[in-house]
């Protein structure tokens, strides 16, 4: 069989990019030909307002070269308008009377600027801002004449009204609200922004509707309909754009504001798709780059026959330097009864933060003068990730913008938001290839490519990798055989699809083994209750433990352990189980290193009788969960006061023993420094000192003893448990399954992890959203 023919209508971002991905996953799939209006090659719409100011020329812009369709084998027609589609022959027809047959089509038409309908629109020096001969011709106009009025206070009219001043001429801005950018900001940073505009010289004529544009045969000025005027040797139509729909309409496509499509992109047509400004998916139409790249992997996927999830929409942001002033804003910053809004103005340095939240989730944020925080917020908003008090706080942090961001970024978090380029696909790209520059990595990963918004955090990632505190880039392994996901990856694809069982798990993230193995099913089980503390583990966890408090044998007999508060038991305990084990034949029993009761030989019908007649509840012996160790019961020499010691163990014990962590952690407590060096060898040593509670962190793996770092000195018991307890949810809530407390530490920063628990809200937040919290009995 030979290649299918796929035409594209349009040779803009959207189109040019959904080809990329098409090529990316089948390059020999398709004949492709092109079609675009413009004579220009591919370019970045986004940084017209680079060559208005004269800081670029075409060449700096341009994306794909013609050595790219060159090397793609594409055919290219520029300056050539594709005019017909006829789908029943299928069949494509162009302005020069061109007719080329299709078996798919691309519809990526775009937009078209709007003319406002007013008297005078069509005269001489009026002009729009949408490619690069409009550049072209402002740029040639400045040298002639000096007034310049740009109709239009949003982004594009700004935008315009920026380069236009920089090419030496006055400049007024018309809008019709009262607030410029009224659609990405609220009041507080609207007025913020024209009050820096104005500061650098641009004149704002708001709550103004255009009525005529004056003069004879050229631009003398506008009239507006509340009688007043503005002169004007050039007025620039910045008010909004219009999908380019006219060739749907003609085809009898089925149209609404834009074309409509489905998930997959397709129109009402058969085997014609439509992409970006000129497509309504779910009663939307986008016109930032973000989305229409978005819709391109979706479209690219689904006319390669690849399995898809669809397209379901896009998070909206905007970010933009307008003469040095950083603003961004992202997601739903509107506030009604169910929300929550952190506010921080600073008058003095010209910054302003709001951040809404609904159920401690980001539903939307705006920032003025100090945008650093961008990537995280839009990281948050797109995983419906819960933040914590102590995120909330550095993300009102200002000046925010030394290496630490880039450091405390995990590898999933998104660096280039336009083009979906994550942490970790920069580092891999840039270890491998030797990239050392923003172009290079650009050119390689398509980070940077497209708004530039991350460029400085581009480069930050790069001076980083040159540092001597970076210690990232091994090649992180997978989860398990069954997937090529790390711990990470399936943990925010699970929140990000809304995953609440195991079966959705390996299924919906394409697990090769969809029943799991003993690495996967544990972990999924763990994680699956993380996100949902609701969630009860059901059978499959059941494949490798018999009973979730008991080892299996090979005889069929288990072991269990009973815990014992604090290492202390009583004569009605001891003698209880000692008639258990004569009832049920059990033959041994003997203390642990843990200080528990271990049972060797239990039938299986004896675990249900033990766990429910004895008051000491079951646990296993190797499972993943906190042990609470008492040194000085076994220290006949210590001098020490031992009581304190003793209810503080007890008491660790009954709240926290039995919490699923994601390693095994052993809590080592003792009264006096005779037994340190037992201490330090456990995951959390706690020793009582003249100083108060000495709380230790430390580690023992592989015969390889991990010194013990001092975490924190408290004054009194209930401190320590606050402490504990949160070192333990936070723990819980961040580590790896599996990975050990100290290399967690290790991977966590020990300043970084004081830095959490030592912040009272976070402390109190941590343990009140967790299991622990119902437990506590210290407050």
């Amino acid at each position: 069989m030979g290649k299918e023919r796929l035409v594209v209508i349009g040779n803009g971002m959207a189109g040019v990019n959904c080809l990329e991905e098409i090529l990316k996953l089948q390059p020999d799939r398709f004949d492709v030909t092109v079609f675009g209006s413009e004579p220009h090659f591919n370019y970045n719409r986004i940084l017209l307002s680079s060559i208005l100011q004269g800081a670029a020329k075409i060449q700096d812009i341009t994306l794909h070269d013609r050595k790219w369709y060159e090397d793609h084998h594409i055919q290219l027609y520029t300056g050539e308008t594709v005019t017909e589609i006829d789908h029943t022959h299928k069949f494509i027809r162009t302005n020069l009377n061109k007719e080329v047959h299709y078996d798919k089509v691309i519809i990526a038409t775009g937009s078209t600027p709007f003319i406002l309908p007013v008297p005078g629109c069509k005269k001489e020096g009026v002009f729009t801002f949408r490619t690069i001969e409009d550049c072209s011709k402002m740029i040639e106009s400045a040298k002639l004449y000096k007034k310049a009025v740009v109709i239009g206070g949003g982004v594009l009219g700004l935008e315009a009204a920026r380069g236009l001043l920089g090419l030496g001429m006055a400049v007024d801005v018309v809008h019709l609200s009262n607030s410029l950018m009224d659609k990405q900001l609220d009041t507080t940073a609207s007025k913020m922004l024209r009050h820096e505009l104005e500061q650098q010289g641009i004149n704002f004529l708001l709550e103004k509707e255009t009525a005529e544009i004056t003069g004879e045969q050229r631009v003398e000025g506008i009239l507006f309909k509340d009688g007043s005027e503005a002169a004007a040797d050039i007025v620039v139509m910045a008010a909004g754009v219009r999908p380019n729909i006219q060739l749907a309409i003609k085809a009898g496509i089925e149209t609404g504001r834009a074309i409509i499509v489905n998930d997959y992109l397709q129109t009402s047509a058969p085997d014609i798709y439509a992409v970006g400004e000129c497509a309504e998916h779910r009663n939307k139409v986008y016109g930032l780059v973000k989305p229409l790249y978005e819709q391109g992997k979706e479209l690219a996927k689904h006319i390669c026959e690849v399995d898809s999830q669809g397209y379901h929409g896009s998070t909206l942001s905007t970010k933009l330097k307008i003469s040095g002033v950083e603003v961004f804003s992202a997601g739903n910053w509107l506030e009604d009864d169910t929300t929550k809004t952190i506010i921080h103005y600073d008058e003095d340095e010209y910054i302003y933060k709001k951040i809404v939240l609904k159920d401690d989730r980001v539903r939307g944020a705006i920032m003025f003068g100090d945008a650093n925080a961008s990537n995280r917020l839009i990281d948050y908003i797109y995983k419906k990730k819960a933040i914590t008090a102590k995120e909330k706080k550095l993300l009102m942090q200002e000046g925010s913008k030394e290496l630490s961001e880039i450091t405390t970024m995990e590898g999933t978090a998104i660096v280039c938001n336009c083009n979906g380029v994550s942490k970790g696909e920069i580092l891999e790209a840039a270890q491998k290839q030797a990239l050392t520059t923003i172009e290079e990595v650009k050119k390689c990963t398509k980070a940077s490519s497209a708004c530039g918004g991350c460029r400085p955090l581009v480069g930050d990632l790069l001076m980083y990798m040159q540092s001597d505190t970076f210690k990232e880039g091994e090649e992180e392994r997978s989860l398990c055989s069954c997937t090529s996901l790390t711990d990470e990856e399936v943990v925010t694809k699970m929140q990000m699809l809304q995953l609440d069982s195991f079966e959705e798990v390996t299924s919906k993230l394409g697990w090769s083994n969809k029943e799991g193995c003993s690495l996967c099913v544990p972990a999924i089980d763990y994680y699956l209750k993380m996100l949902n503390p609701s969630y009860n583990q059901v059978g499959k966890s059941l494949v490798f433990f018999d009973h979730s408090n008991a080892v299996r044998q090979n005889d069929g007999s288990y072991i269990i352990s009973l815990q014992m508060d604090g290492g202390f038991t009583n004569a009605n305990q001891l003698r209880r189980v000692a008639d258990l084990m004569e009832e049920y034949h059990i033959p041994q029993a003997f203390l642990t290193e843990e200080q528990r009761l271990s049972l060797l030989g239990v039938p299986e019908d004896a675990l249900y009788a033990i766990d429910k007649e004895t008051d000491l509840p079951l646990m296993r012996k190797d499972a993943n969960i906190v042990q609470v160790i008492n040194v000085c019961k076994e220290n006949h020499n210590c001098t020490s006061t031992k009581q304190e010691v003793f209810e503080l163990a007890i008491k660790m014990d009954q709240i926290i023993s039995d919490i699923k962590t994601p390693h095994r952690i052993k809590v080592r407590i003792s009264g006096c420094f005779n037994n340190k060096t037992r201490i330090g060898l456990d995951d959390i040593g706690i020793v009582l000192s003249d100083l108060g509670w000495e709380i230790y962190v430390g580690g023992l793996r592989l015969n390889e003893f991990k010194a013990e770092q001092l975490l924190y000195v408290a004054s009194s018991e209930n401190e320590v448990l606050e402490i504990v307890l949160s070192l333990i949810e936070y723990y819980r809530q961040t580590a790896r399954y599996s990975e050990r407390l100290f290399e967690w530490m290790d991977r966590m920063n020990l300043l970084h992890v004081r830095e959490i628990l030592l912040d009272n809200d976070l402390r109190i937040e941590l343990y009140e959203n967790s299991e622990l919290e119902s437990r506590y009995v210290g407050n």
